[in-house]
């Protein structure tokens, strides 16, 4: 078995991690990534009571027995306000759940560092997802127990500084003493090789999740992944300084048609709301939201089980850095 400073932390089988999506990251899935020996995600986003998230919470707990993380982010958003990040916070200190993924802006800025330190009294597990060395820095400084790396190839928000995660994981773990997780471009065992040779501790990755037969979303959008390649996601909402990562489609090109033009955050903000994002993944209709996928989904070939998956990657990236080792003589 992989052993390193996140299996051990966490106490479970494989140096994975889900990352959080916003409809996707439910109880249900959570809790199977959880059984089968990773660190499973419940998005802290889907829920906008308090008492819809702390029931989520202890449904997980139902589901499993397993260790899980919380995804918050921390991003401008129509739905979701500072009232409601507060509140995240503060049921997951008062749940003791395994851990966080803080995303977007860190918590001591956002929210103050009495929530940081809630946390932190609570046993919470504190990682904060960052595209820069400066960032992880002022994570670590302030009492993060570990960063997760996201490179440039990453769905969702990557940072504008565009680095890739090639480059910006060996940057950060010779920059931080707290362990690392790499983020962007995580689908395999072979990756999974990649990243732990690059100095990481453990991965992180979510698109490839979604073409698993326990994610919740359509097949219309599980067959779309496996159809489409590395080139077929492309940058939004540069524009309005909160660039994302999505997948090609008629929705996008009509987003990048407004930035061309100059259109600003009320002309584009109904093209990316979320409700567009959550009746997608229901119903099939790949064209009418924008899908927020990274470069990965070039190595997605399959639909298969969350357990089959981690087996398989696990079992890939030791061959993998066992025909690595064979090359030193």
């Amino acid at each position: 078995m992989i052993k390193t400073a996140i299996t051990e932390m966490f106490g479970i089988e494989y140096p994975v991690i889900c990352g959080a999506m916003m409809w996707l990251c439910k109880p249900e899935l959570c809790a199977a990534i959880s059984n089968a020996g990773a660190l499973g995600n419940l998005t802290a986003g889907n829920y906008e009571t308090e008492d819809e998230f702390r029931n989520a919470i202890r449904e997980v707990r139902k589901l499993t027995d397993k260790p899980f993380m919380v995804g918050i982010t921390i991003l401008p958003s129509v739905r979701i306000t500072k009232e409601h990040h507060e509140m995240y916070v503060r049921v997951c200190a008062e749940e003791r759940v395994s851990g966080i993924e803080v995303s977007g802006s860190p918590l001591d800025k956002a929210l103050g560092m009495k929530n940081l330190e809630a946390l932190k009294n609570a046993g919470v597990k504190l990682f904060h997802k960052v595209g820069s060395v400066r960032h992880a820095v002022h994570a670590e400084k302030v009492g993060y127990d570990g960063i997760y790396a996201a490179g440039f190839e990453e769905g969702g928000h990557p940072l504008d500084d565009d680095v890739t995660t090639m480059v910006l994981t060996p940057r950060i773990v010779d920059s931080v003493k707290i362990p690392v997780v790499t983020v962007g471009g995580i689908a395999d065992g072979r990756s999974l090789a990649a990243a732990l040779t690059l100095g990481a501790q453990g991965v992180m990755m979510a698109s490839r999740f979604i073409a698993t037969r326990e994610c919740d979303v359509h097949e219309k959008i599980k067959q779309e992944l496996i159809d489409r390649h590395e080139n077929d996601t492309t940058m939004i909402c540069k524009t309005l300084g909160l660039q994302g990562r999505a997948l090609k489609n008629r929705i996008i090109c009509e987003v990048l048609e407004a930035e061309q033009k100059g259109e600003g955050i009320e002309a584009i903000i109904p093209m990316i709301a979320g409700q567009r994002i959550k009746n997608a993944w229901e119903d099939g209709s790949v064209d009418d939201a924008p899908l927020m996928v990274g470069q990965s989904i070039g190595h997605i070939h399959e639909i298969v089980g969350v357990r089959d998956l981690l087996e398989k990657m696990h079992d890939d990236a030791l061959a993998h850095l066992k025909k690595a080792s064979s090359l030193i003589h």
